[in-house]
């Protein structure tokens, strides 16, 4: 008797994958980008596995990024259009069909009810046997559990990781621990990646792109070889506000009430965007911090 297909749909949370992303490439020892074509394959492996099915009756039947995006005149401006094009040929090329909202000035919004909707709305009406969620957001928990209700296993790729930026400040990323208890199949990549890696570093390699793929170096959200050195003082907790009058590659300035006095920014300390959202122009909530090379902005937040 043959075996029944398992169909498995897989559901991207965009600005949660970008991130994981960026983390790969530009911050991870590894540098280079996550793979979607050996993301896919290492899913349709795992699943074999777990479902005790041959891989080749475990078959990806959907596939859907959902992100939000800034208008195509306002992604030009901020030299943004590149760059989501270039993803989105990788998407494309993977069969993954992509969903996108605006972009309000506040930042993505909506992403997550949205995937959520559409995929319980699939998920009924095809029937699927697994659903994998890459995402990290405890606001995916109530799909989850109407899955469960379908007798939809869900697999949860979730990653941790933390890191220190330029300034001493740690960043962190954490997976809900809620979304991975309801969860059938949860898994942890960034310990899934390193034990890969030290069983069979092949393996592990297929998950990501080479270092040199031509084009990927226009995903970094800011690239700079300027950065800030030394340990960093914030002088005071006071908010202050003023203009962005100049961008280059990964850093920029903002002006001063002191005239002539344009102060230093580095992309790592945007909060609310990313740097190529930025456009000179921009008005911008920043505190005052100083290192040994004198006075720059933290805790930047583009105003509305």
């Amino acid at each position: 008797m043959t075996p029944k297909i398992v169909k498995v749909a897989i559901f991207y949370d965009g600005g949660f994958f970008w991130h994981v992303n960026n983390y790969y490439h530009y911050i991870h020892n590894r540098k280079s980008p996550v793979s979607i074509t050996g993301l896919h394959h290492y899913v349709r492996n795992q699943i074999s596995s777990l479902e005790n099915v041959d891989v080749k009756y475990t078959r990806i039947v959907d596939a859907h990024y959902f992100r939000g995006r800034m208008p195509a005149v306002e992604a030009q401006n901020r030299n943004r259009l590149y760059a989501d094009r270039v993803f989105e040929d990788v998407l494309m090329r993977e069969g993954v069909i992509t969903h996108f909202l605006p972009v309000t000035p506040k930042g993505e919004k909506g992403v997550d009810v949205w995937l959520s909707l559409d995929c319980y709305e699939m998920a009924v009406q095809k029937k699927y046997d697994v659903v994998v969620l890459i995402a990290s957001d405890s606001d995916y928990i109530p799909l989850v559990k109407k899955l469960n209700t379908l007798g939809t296993r869900v697999m949860v790729l979730g990653w941790d990781f933390d890191f220190v930026d330029n300034y001493g400040n740690k960043q962190v990323t954490v997976t809900s621990a809620g979304l991975i208890d309801n969860a059938t199949y949860p898994i942890s990549m960034h310990s899934e990646i390193e034990e890969l890696n030290s069983r069979n570093e092949e393996e592990a390699n297929l998950l990501f792109i080479a270092k040199d793929l031509a084009g990927y170096d226009d995903l970094k959200p800011a690239g700079s070889t300027m950065t800030p050195y030394g340990p960093t003082t914030l002088l005071n907790e006071d908010v202050m506000s003023n203009y962005i009058v100049q961008l280059h590659n990964g850093y920029g300035f903002i002006a001063t009430e002191t005239p002539g006095k344009n102060l230093f920014f580095h992309y790592s300390q945007l909060e609310n965007c990313d740097f190529a959202e930025l456009v000179v122009g921009d008005k911008v909530d920043y505190k005052l911090a100083m290192n040994d090379k004198g006075e720059f902005a933290v805790e930047i937040n583009r105003v509305s």
